[in-house]
């Protein structure tokens, strides 16, 4: 394996054996479905999902095998978070953000880690954190916060070291599954690069262009004291998450720090950022899909006075289904190629313009897929406790989620005209 730290990760090792991610993603998809609707009414994640997902070991998807995971591929992720977002969009993308943490921990290669700096007790610790998920350990992401959203280099969260260990201060929203995680996965800054180290609102700014300054690094907190769930979550879409805000204000044993050294957030993104934008892909390509197959179920039973074959004797509703049908197969084959790519050659250039154009083409798809049919369906399936009507609001959000679609489209143009993506824009994408 070779490393080049401009942005390239270049593979070398035998690929692990893949994994059948939608087999096991079957195995209870059935169940996750049933219990959609009423977490969607309710705002929260159910716990029976989680038990589920923990029993078909897709906790431990892409946990190596020598720490009692599946050793799994991106690939088999893609696999399966489209099919258990058939069932249920929000469960799926839940279960999206601890694979997130998951699959950078397992998939950063141990050269490049250290080429970065890595200690060797980073390596240590990073293992006992990857057994933890084979076993049923469940970490929620926080790093979103209100008025950044997820730019890193927007936090006002903030770390300081104490003692042997680091003081997290700060307050984070759009924590998915937060009621039920075992492990945090925290972004903040440096207080100590401002000056601000009494500061434990998590409010202050650093900067003079009103950013807080300092290196941005993560944490991998555990549940407990100094961690504070506030149940909040009331928004459009993917309810079912249960994305509740996270109050922090706690201390870390040194190796909570992910990587065992400070600053690496934003170049593990730019060089990795598969983990932070392609990831989302597969989950709404499912979304899109599964609002599919319930438009074709109601249209199939929907009769009217005139109409003896119902909607699906309508031209105009049979060629909305054509386009929606086109427009989803050509998400999956982008999710793959994209999967297939980060597999094969993490990091690249090539690579990474597939990643960037499966997250904008998932959250457009799914969208314009749910408008569509809804149109299709009419009226009738916009009633709150339809299946159409949620999915409509939770296909919605993908085009929100980091990346957005903007966000997205500005990269890969950027690198379409000669730019360089991660250095020339205007504004910080992480």
């Amino acid at each position: 394996m070779s490393v080049e730290l401009g942005g390239r990760v270049e593979n070398t090792h035998v690929e692990n054996k893949r994994v059948d991610g939608a087999g096991l993603a079957r195995e209870v998809v059935a169940a996750i479905a049933t219990r959609a609707g009423e977490a969607d009414r309710l705002g929260e994640l159910p716990a029976a999902d989680l038990d589920d997902l923990r029993t078909a070991g897709l906790l431990g998807l892409l946990v190596p095998r020598r720490l009692g995971g599946l050793g799994g591929t991106f690939a088999d992720w893609a696999d399966a978070a489209r099919v258990l977002a058939e069932g249920s969009g929000s469960t799926a993308l839940a279960l999206n953000m601890h694979t997130s943490v998951v699959g950078a921990l397992a998939g950063t290669p141990d050269e490049l880690a250290r080429a970065m700096g890595a200690p060797e007790s980073y390596f240590t610790a990073r293992d006992r954190v990857l057994a933890q998920a084979a076993a049923g350990s469940f970490i929620a992401v926080a790093m979103s916060e209100r008025g950044a959203g997820s730019r890193l280099s927007g936090l006002r969260t903030s770390y300081r070291r104490e003692g042997d260990g680091y003081r997290i201060t700060g307050l984070k929203s759009f924590c998915s599954g937060a009621s039920h995680a075992d492990l945090y996965f925290v972004a903040a800054r440096a207080a100590d690069d401002t000056g601000d180290d009494d500061d434990t609102s998590g409010d202050r700014t650093g900067g003079d262009d009103g950013q807080p300054a300092g290196k941005v690094s993560h944490f991998l907190v555990p549940a407990g004291a100094g961690v504070t769930v506030e149940p909040n979550w009331d928004t459009l879409g993917m309810r079912g998450t249960g994305s509740h805000d996270l109050r922090l204000d706690v201390r870390v044993p040194a190796d909570a720090l992910i990587g065992g050294l400070e600053g690496l957030s934003l170049l593990i993104a730019q060089i990795m950022p598969q983990w932070l934008v392609a990831s989302y892909a597969a989950v709404y390509a499912g979304v899109g899909r599964a609002t599919f197959n319930a438009g074709v179920e109601h249209a199939r039973g929907r009769t009217a006075p005139g109409l003896p074959n119902g909607l699906v004797g309508l031209p105009a509703v049979r060629a909305r289904f054509g386009r929606a049908d086109v427009a989803l197969a050509a998400l999956d084959l982008v999710v793959d190629e994209c999967a297939r790519r980060v597999d094969a050659d993490p990091g690249s250039p090539a690579t990474n313009s597939w990643v960037w154009r499966a997250k904008l083409l998932a959250g457009q798809t799914a969208q314009d897929v749910a408008t569509s049919i809804v149109e299709a369906c009419g009226t009738a399936v916009t009633r709150r406790g339809h299946p159409l009507e949620r999915l409509y609001r939770d296909a919605r959000c993908g085009s929100l989620q980091p990346a957005t679609s903007d966000v997205c489209a500005d990269w890969l143009g950027l690198a379409a005209l000669g730019g360089d993506p991660d250095a020339d824009a205007d504004v910080p994408r992480w």
